[in-house]
């Protein structure tokens, strides 16, 4: 078996041009693989810790999934609002420690604009309980003071200082902008691959500044606030989208949703982040199907490339095999000698594209990141992805001994006769 495995490497080495071209080819189906089974896994992880720390989500009565996607993904319209005093009510609950409002409704540029308070960045918790930082300024004060997300600030390129113009609704329509009401860019957060990322955060009393002289989506007709005069009026909300709520103990949780269930006051529901994320994922991950689905088929052509390379060169071999048949070698032994080849053609190409992974992942996390909100962490393969390497190894082994039963049926006087 030593004999065969030198002869095999060298036997290698004579043609290392080819098969070079056969190795970076199984290291980029290798690399494509565990990247996208990377990418697949922690763009799970990053959806279902887009919000982390908080317990439930409060909100009027639909579906849960609804109020998840309106609530922390900022997709899609609330069914109804929730009155202030009730959110006041809820929040003077002996088990709540914390409540964060969140009032939707506006946008920027095709941005969403989050009405909110200063406990949101004491309190809101994405990924591994993260909270948000600042990457400049710092947090909204004044009542048209806004704190962007990380791509906001990097597509629009706003800086701290910058004055922007919010509209009502979509935006699409121009005569819906807050012209007359321009908030002033007082910080920039740090990327967090979350919808935070995506958001123009205000404050619940900039909100309601902006719409003090209108109505039922439309402005009031000859009336129109100053921006240096909203501070003589009210600015306390009337109403918010949803409530994030924090409890003093997890074992709480079902009692005071089943409170909420119950409150009187108006008709609210209230959900566990966690199970709403994994019903809307049972929507969307077919997304994760098709990435493994499309590795698979990578992994396939790689090897149908070895398949191909090895066949092709035994016409060119004929001589050096039957050679080997002519000194000893059996058929079974020349068999062994084309699996060990495509073994270690395999192993080569498997190796260089795991490390190619794991350096991408390093030199690139951040600007995957930054770009499209895609936190990759840079840790040991796992047990699925030690699993795809040796899928890959055990499928290239099996792939040479295709070429190796052909080598197994040739004969001495075929390969050592002239072919005219």
């Amino acid at each position: 078996m030593k004999a065969l495995f030198t002869i095999a490497v060298q036997s290698a080495w004579n043609r290392r041009f080819v098969l070079s071209l056969v190795v970076l080819s199984i290291a980029l189906s290798a690399f494509l693989l565990l990247g996208i089974e990377r990418i697949r896994v922690d763009v799970r992880e990053n959806f279902a810790t887009s919000v982390s720390g908080t317990d439930l989500i409060v909100g009027a009565r639909t579906g849960a999934v609804q109020l998840l996607l309106y609530s922390v993904f900022h997709i899609g319209s609330a069914s109804n609002n929730i009155k202030w005093s009730s959110a006041q009510a809820l929040a003077r609950n002996p088990a709540v420690a914390w409540t964060v409002p969140i009032s939707l409704g506006d946008s920027h540029r095709s941005f969403s604009v989050v009405a909110t308070t200063r406990t949101f960045f004491e309190h809101f918790r994405y990924g591994d309980r993260q909270a948000v930082q600042l990457a400049q300024g710092h947090p909204f004060e004044g009542v048209f003071d806004a704190v962007l997300g990380s791509e906001v600030a990097r597509r629009l390129r706003y800086e701290s200082g910058d004055r922007l113009v919010l509209s009502h609704g979509d935006g699409v329509l121009t005569s819906n902008d807050h012209a007359d009401k321009p908030f002033t860019v007082v910080g920039v957060l740090q990327p967090t691959g979350t919808p935070v990322d995506r958001s123009v955060f205000i404050g619940l009393d900039g909100m309601e500044a902006i719409h003090i002289d209108w109505i039922a989506g439309a402005p009031m007709p000859g009336l129109a606030v100053p921006a240096d005069q909203v501070t003589n009026y009210d600015l306390n909300p009337r109403s918010i989208t949803a409530l994030l709520v924090g409890l003093k103990s997890r074992a709480a949780v079902f009692s005071v949703q089943r409170a909420v269930a119950e409150f009187e006051g108006e008709p609210l529901m209230a959900v566990l982040p966690g199970v709403a994320l994994d019903e809307l994922w049972d929507v969307v991950g077919i997304g994760e199907r098709g990435l493994l689905a499309m590795s698979a088929l990578v992994s396939l052509v790689s090897l149908a490339g070895l398949v191909a390379v090895i066949l092709t060169g035994l016409n060119e071999r004929r001589r050096e095999l039957a050679i080997l048949r002519a000194v000893g070698a059996g058929p079974r032994q020349v068999l062994v000698l084309l699996a060990i080849e495509g073994a270690l053609i395999t192993a080569c190409g498997v190796l260089l594209g795991a490390l190619a992974q794991m350096v991408a992942i390093v030199l690139l996390r951040g600007w995957m990141q930054a770009h499209f909100g895609i936190a990759l962490q840079a840790r040991p393969p796992s047990t699925n992805e030690f699993l795809l390497l040796a899928a890959v190894l055990i499928a290239g082994w099996l792939a040479s001994l295709l070429p190796g039963f052909r080598a197994y049926r040739l004969s001495i006087s075929d390969g050592l006769s002239p072919r005219i």
